[in-house]
């Protein structure tokens, strides 16, 4: 069968004009030939590209797909040989390593703990609606609304202190920008790393209600602790925002699925993270010999899972390129799947579920404050968002 597809020469990636929050159109037309196709990878490897839904969660679920980094083949052309996750960095490391940070970290984000934090997020929430309404209509979302409050509950939950969080909301970005050389993006993780490795130093010293002085004096090293803390905070701090900032353009360009986010928070957020998909492409690689589909994917070859294309199968969901707030989504592989599914998902959840309602009852009329076509985006950036939200009231 893999003899009659013709290899895709590279990922699709360009978004049908108009359209801010559909994949692009490529992937739909993939998907509809075949689910596993074979793609050329930018140092010229040959790998598989995924868009089924099924598929996409058979990879993700097989322990025969090894999430580590020195073994993949990726997209970008300039990175020709990618070296092992640092020590703490669990996310591209395979069982019995990645267990063991998972098993540590695990309960610090369990549904009930993060059910004790929804009080915390809404006197937030409550705080930067406050501060949105002194300051009068015009105002810029992401930065009034929808980066401070994750950015607060990530910090309060490590113990990094807020004031700071200028320094690491720039290192962030520079590591997650498309357009930024590489040499760059390297600079700024080591940059970070170092700003982590001081803050453990001051936690062992004088500990904090936190988890990272909760982790201090345990099984993990210098190292290790330095590894978790990066991993953690950069995650903590761009996904949600994103998501929020993404989410309320989305709202606002779809006004007649208001009702149904205020009649049911939970649901409606399930149904914008699968619409949206903000992290578009998980990696994995063949440890060895697997059929997929019907496809033998070899030993040591790469498979670029389109988290985004997935989330858009008719198979799985109907009409799929729909915003239905009402929609039972789940299943959405929004936050993964399998062993390395997202540590903080229901923290994320739990913040979208408190933050959208909320910013919609205080502001009813809120409305852009641009035409949608100048709502500049992350294009290409590894978590896909807005850069700035124009909106007013």
């Amino acid at each position: 069968m893999s003899d009659s597809l013709p290899v895709v020469e590279r990922m699709p990636v360009e978004r049908p004009a108009g359209c801010p929050f559909d994949p692009p159109a490529r992937l739909a037309e993939l998907r509809s030939r075949a689910p596993v196709t074979p793609l050329r990878f930018g140092d010229g490897h040959q790998g598989w590209l995924v868009t089924g839904h099924a598929q996409a969660r058979a990879v993700l679920a097989d322990p025969g797909f090894s999430s580590r980094h020195e073994l993949m083949h990726l997209l970008d052309p300039q990175i020709i040989e990618v070296p092992p996750a640092g020590p703490g960095q669990f996310i591209g490391m395979d069982a019995p390593e990645h267990t063991r940070y998972r098993r540590l970290l695990a309960g610090k984000f369990t549904v009930r703990r993060m059910r004790s934090l929804a009080e915390r997020v809404q006197r937030l929430t409550a705080q930067y609606l406050d501060d949105m309404a002194a300051r009068g209509p015009g105002v810029d979302l992401v930065d009034a609304y929808a980066f401070p409050i994750p950015a607060q509950m990530i910090c309060e939950l490590l113990g990094v202190p807020f004031s700071e969080r200028a320094h690491f909301q720039h290192l962030g970005a520079v590591a997650n920008q498309a357009d930024v050389p590489m040499e760059d993006k390297l600079a700024a993780f080591q940059e970070m790393g170092g700003y982590i490795a001081d803050l453990v130093e001051r936690k062992r010293a004088r500990p904090t209600d936190d988890l990272l002085s909760d982790i201090i004096g345990g099984d993990l090293d210098h190292e290790e602790l330095v590894g978790v803390g990066s991993l953690l905070l950069g995650a903590g701090l761009d996904t949600v925002a994103n998501m929020i900032g993404l989410s309320t353009f989305a709202l606002l360009t779809h006004p007649d699925q208001r009702d149904a986010l205020h009649a049911d928070p939970e649901r409606a957020v399930e149904e914008l993270l699968r619409y949206l998909t903000i992290a578009h492409t998980g990696f994995r690689v063949a440890l060895t010999d697997i059929d997929l589909d019907g496809i033998t994917i070899g030993k040591g070859q790469t498979v670029a899972v389109s988290l985004q294309a997935a989330n858009r199968d008719p198979a799985r969901f109907a009409s799929p390129d729909a915003l239905d707030l009402t929609r039972q989504a789940a299943g959405h592989l929004a936050f993964s799947h399998g062993a390395h599914q997202c540590l903080g998902q229901q923290l994320a959840r739990l913040e979208m579920k408190v933050a959208l309602p909320a910013l919609f009852e205080r502001f009813p009329s809120l409305r852009l404050d641009v035409p949608p076509q100048e709502v500049p985006l992350r294009a290409g950036d590894d978590v896909y968002g807005v850069r700035r939200l124009p909106v007013a009231w």
